[in-house]
């Protein structure tokens, strides 16, 4: 797996021939952010060596190096997710060869299920922490010296830093924003109203079914990390409404105009 990595990285790096400033993964329904990018290069998944291919609707599978407001960019449109019966390792390999072509700053986002009260469908929630209960723990078995530490520091999942300069955007721009703990779980089904009143009562404000075992292994390696939520449906015991994957898009498509000035702003400040 590592020498595949390698090999992957050197691809990349042979096209774009710099280091970009951030790497960016859009998930679900959040493609429309890579209009944003002044495209240099776009590789399709199938393109690149040992890369693996998205599954699902709203990923498009689609590499796009360019730029965005005055930054070098690296962004993935669609993820890989472990419900797709993808391996962890699969599931977390963009992220080690970002970290091979000497990307320090990681910006995820994904579309997920509320069960915080004060939420809405639609509402942006900046993720400050989460709970990992994924099936597969990404940094299982032996550890690789190279990319980090056996046991990872995980007391800021999320760079402080770069959690502030997002809500100044979102302030300066009067963008209405959530702070929350997302949830992994495996899926793929959405959850039922019990669990979702599991999640609730462990700590979360959000349950989706991506993210966590990226940042994990962004942490292991040390990159700054920075993750978005949009709430896409929301549910709990005592709430029994239908979602579907479409409804998930449709909530999605509503937030993309301020996930964008959020995530602009963000690329834009942070240094």
């Amino acid at each position: 797996m590592l020498e595949k990595i390698k090999q992957t990285a050197d691809f990349i790096r042979n096209i774009i021939k710099e280091t970009p400033d951030f790497a960016i993964v859009l998930g679900s329904g959040l493609g429309k952010l890579q209009d944003e990018v002044k495209a240099l290069h776009t590789l399709e998944y199938s393109e690149i060596p040992h890369f693996p291919q998205t599954t699902v609707v709203g990923h498009s599978g689609r590499l796009i190096y360019g730029i965005l407001e005055g930054r070098k960019v690296l962004m993935m449109s669609g993820r890989f997710h472990y419900y797709e019966g993808h391996s962890i390792e699969t599931v977390i390999y963009p992220i080690r060869f970002f970290h091979l072509l000497g990307i320090k700053n990681l910006i995820l986002s994904n579309a997920s299920g509320g069960v915080n009260p004060d939420y809405k469908v639609a509402d942006i929630v900046i993720l400050k922490d989460h709970i990992n209960m994924m099936p597969e723990h990404p940094l299982r078995g032996k550890n690789i010296d190279s990319f980090g530490p056996r046991f990872v520091d995980m007391s800021e999942p999320y760079s402080r830093k770069m959690i502030s300069v997002a809500e100044q955007a979102a302030s300066e721009n009067n963008i209405k924003f959530q702070q929350g703990t997302y949830v992994a779980l495996q899926g793929p089904t959405f959850e039922t109203p019990a669990e979702y009143g599991m999640i609730k009562a462990i700590g979360g404000d959000m349950v989706g079914m991506s993210t966590v075992p990226e940042v994990i292994v962004a942490k292991h390696m040390g990159m700054d990390t920075f993750a978005l939520s949009v709430i896409t449906d929301l549910g709990g015991p005592d709430i029994a409404f239908s979602v579907s994957h479409e409804e998930v898009l449709n909530a999605a498509n509503k937030a993309m105009p301020n996930v964008i000035t959020i995530v602009k702003g963000l690329v834009k400040n942070y240094r």
